[in-house]
């Protein structure tokens, strides 16, 4: 495995500790519980989560690696605010079962994408396309209220982001050879495989948690 694409693994294994570490952590807090989710605190991070990842993304070539890493921490921490309601709404004994499944799941497609001979740069297009389409869809469901639309939509997104950890590893593992900064970088490829990881272990989770209401 490449040096980048170790360091990008290093920081989203990072990310993922601070993120489920701070939504335990406030979990377990019923006066911050109400603070964020009686108020319109939880609006506010959703939004700063948002601003943070289109910063990091458009700015990546331009910042230095220390602001890279503390943009990604800060992500990573305000993520887990927006992450403690599943400590509340699933079992823990759940939690830690989708989570290694996730962690299978993420690691088949992550060597897929590592390993495959396949020129993969074409279906990051048809992927966000098709990211685009379910997040309609999703916003459709909600006045739809349909059980049976929302499991498609739950599997569709779940196809969607398994091909999209192939196609970051992929990605990330050519990026090292472009001569920019590697831990900036670095940071990026982090950030993605981050985004992947959490949105496959949110709809398994949604296929296969048990809930405690």
């Amino acid at each position: 495995m490449n040096k980048l694409l170790s360091k990008s693994f290093l920081w989203m294994f990072i990310g993922l500790l601070i993120t489920f570490l701070t939504g335990y952590f406030v979990s377990t807090n019923e006066n911050m519980l109400e603070a964020i989710f009686n108020s319109a605190l939880y609006i506010v991070f959703a939004i700063v989560e948002l601003v943070l990842v289109i910063f990091i993304s458009a700015r990546i070539h331009k910042l230095s690696p220390t602001a890279a890493k503390i943009s990604f921490i800060l992500y990573s921490f305000v993520s887990g605010l927006t992450f403690s309601s599943i400590f509340i709404y699933f079992n823990l004994s759940s939690l830690m079962l989708v989570f290694l499944i996730s962690a299978l799941v993420f690691g088949l497609f992550g060597l897929i994408g590592y390993f495959t001979k396949m020129d993969l740069s074409g279906l990051g297009t048809y992927l966000l396309m098709g990211l685009i389409a379910i997040v309609i869809c999703a916003i459709i469901g909600i006045f739809i209220n349909n059980s049976t639309f929302d499991l498609i939509i739950t599997i569709i997104g779940l196809l969607i982001f398994m091909g999209f950890t192939a196609y970051d590893i992929q990605r990330i593992k050519e990026m090292s050879f472009t001569g920019l900064n590697e831990d900036v970088i670095a940071i990026y490829g982090a950030l993605q495989l981050y985004l992947d990881f959490i949105n496959i272990f949110l709809h398994l989770l949604e296929l296969m948690g048990n809930n405690d209401n």
